[in-house]
């Protein structure tokens, strides 16, 4: 059985925010975070079609919608009960969904696997376990509750990149539309004749748009290589001069218009509940836009702090809206059938100058209003490829402060040419609101679900009745505007579910592909003896230095070694079984990152060594890992004899390191050249460093002569060179597989010959890599 990857118990060292940094990290999360929920104003009101509105009356109850909506989703669910949940500061449905795996071990994943016999040595490490609760134990027992819990994982993580797709072509064509308006409206300067200003606004509706909107879009993507930092120090101030703008129009309107206070009363909502129709059950698939982006604070919350997004929120971002979302209610009932565009919130600015700095500032808003979305899906593909849930992409981390921040290129320029795609192909904001809609309700839905499972695991006593309140009432506020949403299936809202469906087939091809290879390798892998023992009938002979076997199993030798051996009998002098394992957690502590342990007996010279990195975590791509392995076997070394013998001979019993051993003495001296990714332009490039040699410390009586020896040859294979083993395989569907297997199959190895990404990320030199090619048939 292979041995656990997961201690009993990882300690997270989490430096205490101060306010300082609080206030720094929110004026950041205005340019990232809000600029989706501070742009909604845009299109809620704006995307419905005034001949469907009965009378003023009925806007002032959906106004009721838009303030108990805001209040109760944003404010209530996520910012005070849903941040809970965050994975040691992580946040989005892949957080919710590691938090399910470890709290009730429902993870299908092969680093996933468990065994309570693994033995690690880590001084203060509590052995006891907690009894498992009922609804653990309920949920745990049933293979089908894994999938489930999977799949809604993978539904979530689609969803929000389908919304990074849609919300800025839905942003930015809204501003680009508020700029035509605002440019017919000057024609009647230039020309008095009525047929040259119906000329004019024709040619607007065709040039100005969608031409100005897709230039905007190409201009918004390329910016992102530059960081979450930066992006968010030039979009911060945007946001807080729109939001001020907005919020005070709305308070001038509210002040003509008092009345629209009244509104606030539920009973508003009561009332056009008890008389709702098809019709206007429509209406409210375009109020669920004004919680666009909710779903973006939980996801973004790794690029900045749970305290800085929630302050952010609740006195700058919420009242502005409230403020913004009133007036524009007021102005829009009292001048209800006096033009076709008295529902956009360009009209509710009465003063006519001021209009053009309203539509100049909702160009950049709206520029600033994508950036959440396009975040959280970059954040989302992260995860999901940690989690082997996503074809391999190169992730550049942006900041060397915040972990969470990150920029995937490929992911990138895919989200840039469908959200043109779909721009170019709908031409309708309504249609384009509308497949947004479906998309926010159902990334809500999802976590409402998988936050439900938490508060039932997380306390014993009444989890299961809090699990089921907060289902009952936050699911059925979502399932009214789901119903709303899907009677606009055939205008738009069908576009989302088929961008799903590609996204999950991806996903659940590359998962399924992924799980299918670990059982081959692990069904086919032959022990030390063999190696051992065949060698001297092959005439294996041992060559100086030392080689890294990349492989997924944790036990035994993995079976494409051995089909090298067979065919060219000759190995290194020391051998290291590398694995790189990802645990569905956010982070792993350094001194808990490396499983050391020897295969067979110390003449063998063979170790295993496995790498265990958490979703967020960006150790695989450092320079010096090569180092890092050399000092921890070093360490194991040293350690070794301390240790009762039983713990190493037997296959599996390691001993968690972590990168501050001293068994090993580095020395920095001559150069190497290396190949390292520059993150301003994304262009590989050859660059000379420090090469890094190990000497044994002084003589001290300590340390054994067996141990000095080991270390000494240890030191000399090193020496003498490294080359890294790598396996290169390929699924074959057996003959009589049914046509659901073939296809995922097929669409496995069709993703796996056309990565980006090497399966493993280190920048190993080709003179040093050596690729055996091998045929899985299943």
């Amino acid at each position: 059985m292979d041995p656990s990857l997961s201690p009993v118990s990882i300690h997270y060292a989490i430096k205490k925010e101060t306010w300082r940094h609080t206030v720094v990290l929110s004026f950041q999360s205005l340019g990232v975070v809000y600029g989706r929920l501070s742009t909604t104003p845009l299109y809620a009101f704006g995307s419905i079609d005034p001949c469907h509105i009965k009378s003023g009356q009925q806007i002032y109850e959906l106004f009721s919608f838009v303030f108990w909506t805001l209040t109760i989703i944003p404010l209530l669910k996520y910012a005070f009960i849903v941040f809970k949940a965050d994975d040691n500061g992580e946040g989005g449905t892949f957080a919710l969904y590691s938090l399910l795996c470890r709290r009730a071990n429902v993870g299908l994943l092969p680093s996933d696997t468990s065994a309570t016999e693994f033995m690690h040595q880590e001084e203060g490490t509590p052995s006891n376990v907690k009894v498992e609760s009922r609804a653990r134990r309920a949920i745990g027992r049933y293979k089908s509750s894994h999938y489930l819990l999977l799949l809604l994982a993978l539904l979530g993580s689609c969803l929000i990149i389908c919304d990074g797709i849609f919300t800025p072509a839905l942003s930015v064509y809204s501003a680009t539309s508020n700029l035509r308006r605002s440019l017919s409206k000057l024609a009647p300067r230039f020309t008095s004749s009525e047929n040259a200003r119906q000329s004019v606004d024709k040619y607007l509706k065709r040039f100005i748009p969608v031409p100005v909107a897709c230039a905007i879009l190409v201009c918004l993507f390329m910016l992102q290589r530059y960081g979450t930092n930066r992006i968010g120090v030039f979009f911060a101030p945007i946001v807080i001069v729109w939001l001020l703008f907005i919020s005070g129009f709305g308070l001038y309107n509210i002040i003509h218009h008092p009345q629209i206070l009244w509104a606030i009363s539920p009973t508003y909502m009561f009332r056009f509940i008890k008389k709702i129709d098809i019709t206007s059950l429509k209406l409210l698939s375009n109020i669920v836009l004004c919680i666009a982006g909710s779903e973006a604070m939980f996801a973004d919350l790794g690029h900045f702090s749970k305290r800085s997004i929630k302050v952010t929120f609740i006195f700058l971002v919420y009242p502005a809206l409230v403020l913004c979302y009133a007036g524009q209610a007021a102005f829009f009932s009292k001048h209800l059938g006096t033009s076709d565009d008295v529902a956009h919130l360009s009209e509710s600015v009465t003063h006519r100058h001021l209009q053009h700095v309203f539509t100049i500032l909702s160009l950049f808003a709206s520029l600033v209003g994508s950036q959440a979305t396009i975040t959280a899906s970059f954040s989302i593909i992260n995860q999901c490829q940690a989690l082997a849930c996503f074809p391999r992409v190169k992730v550049i981390h942006t900041s060397d402060k915040v972990r969470g921040q990150v920029y995937v290129p490929d992911a990138n320029w895919m989200l840039m040419i469908l959200s043109l795609s779909i721009l170019i192909g709908f031409r309708d904001i309504s249609a384009i609101a509308n497949a947004t809609g479906l998309a926010i309700i159902c990334g809500m839905l999802v976590t409402t679900c998988l936050m439900s499972l938490i508060l039932a695991l997380q306390w014993e006593k009444n989890g299961v009745s809090l699990s089921v309140l907060f289902l009952l009432f936050f699911g059925s506020i979502e399932a009214l505007y789901l119903s709303s949403c899907f009677l606009n299936f055939t205008k738009g809202a069908w576009c989302i579910v088929v961008l799903s469906l590609i996204f999950m087939t991806i996903m659940v091809s590359w998962h399924y592909g992924t799980i299918k290879k670990y059982e081959f390798d692990v069904e086919n892998r032959v022990t030390v003896d063999w190696l051992t023992d065949l060698s001297p009938g092959l005439g294996v002979s041992r060559v100086p230095g030392i080689g890294f076997i990349h492989t997924n199993i944790v036990t035994g030798i993995p079976s494409f070694f051995s089909h090298f051996i067979t065919n060219l009998p000759a190995f290194h002098q020391v051998l290291i079984l590398l694995s790189f394992k990802s645990l569905p957690m956010a982070y792993i502590p350094k001194n808990e990152r490396y499983l050391i342990g020897r295969i067979g007996h110390k003449e063998y010279k063979i170790y295993r060594c496995i790498v265990r990195y958490g979703y967020r975590d960006h150790v695989r791509d450092v320079n010096d890992f090569e180092d890092q392995i050399i000092s921890s076997i070093g360490e194991f070394v040293t350690r070794e004899e301390r240790h009762d013998e039983s713990l190493i001979v037997q296959e599996g019993r390691m001993i968690i390191l972590g990168t501050n051993g001293n068994a090993l003495v580095p020395i920095v001296g001559g150069e190497s050249c290396q190949q390292v990714t520059d993150i301003e332009n994304q262009n590989p490039t050859h660059t000379k460093r420090k090469k890094v040699r190990f000497v044994l410390p002084e003589s001290s009586p300590k340390m054994n002569s067996s141990v000095r020896k080991e270390l000494q040859e240890l030191v000399d294979a090193r020496e003498s060179g490294t080359a890294y083993f790598l396996g290169n395989s390929h699924l074959k569907v057996r003959k009589g597989s049914n046509l659901l297997k073939q296809f995922l199959v097929m669409a496995y190895d069709f993703l796996d010959r056309n990565c980006r990404e090497t399966p493993i990320g280190l920048d190993i030199p080709h003179a040093a890599l050596l690729e055996v090619g091998m045929v899985y048939t299943i």
